[in-house]
């Protein structure tokens, strides 16, 4: 027995050492060399902090872009998904409120062509990214609403598409906030 106890002793400090010391300070340091030093990267828009980059935030004014649905309503403390299936009824009935609401603020976009991340919550319920299709859909409005030539706001979407550092590294995508952002500064909105 002594033979066997003492080997499953060693191992469970070597691995308590492991996985309770060594991963998690390294995991720890890698945070610290990342942008923000692991407390995420805000923005900045004239001289003020307005949010972070890298989670979503709701924007649900039709004189902006909207920004994907939330689970947790864009509550980063409590990041999760709905963990509803896409056969659940519940769901189905959330996500066809969701298009129709689309559809009556944004006429020009037939049913078949609302992109999806518009009508359905992402995994963490923070997905502050929109696919450029997500964004080129809602130019008509956003134009309309701040009296912008249609071009002109489709130029300022093309201007914030983020292409995938490498071809196989994720697909091009549009930060809502950074696009607001610039919206703002193209044609302000007067104080509400």
């Amino acid at each position: 027995m002594k033979t066997q106890l003492l080997p499953a002793f060693r191992l469970t400090l070597v691995l308590l050492v492991l996985c309770a010391v060594l991963y998690p300070a390294l995991i720890w340091a890698g945070a610290h060399l990342a942008p923000g030093g692991g407390q995420g990267v805000t923005v900045r828009h004239h001289g003020r902090v307005v949010g972070f980059a890298n989670v979503g935030q709701k924007f649900d004014r039709p004189e902006y872009f909207n920004s994907r649905p939330s689970a947790v309503d864009y509550n980063a403390s409590g990041s999760a998904g709905s963990n509803k299936g896409p056969s659940n009824p519940e769901y189905l009935a959330e996500v066809h409120t969701r298009v129709e609401a689309f559809l009556q603020q944004n006429p020009t976009v037939k049913a078949g062509n609302v992109p999806a991340e518009l009508v359905t919550a992402s995994g963490s319920g923070l997905d502050p990214h929109l696919s450029p299709a997500g964004a080129y859909a809602q130019v008509a409005r956003v134009a309309r609403l701040r009296r912008l030539p249609v071009v002109r706001v489709r130029a300022l979407v093309a201007a914030h598409v983020e292409e995938p550092i490498f071809v196989f590294f994720g697909p091009a995508k549009v930060n809502v906030l950074a696009l607001n952002l610039a919206l703002d500064d193209l044609a302000p909105l007067p104080r509400r």
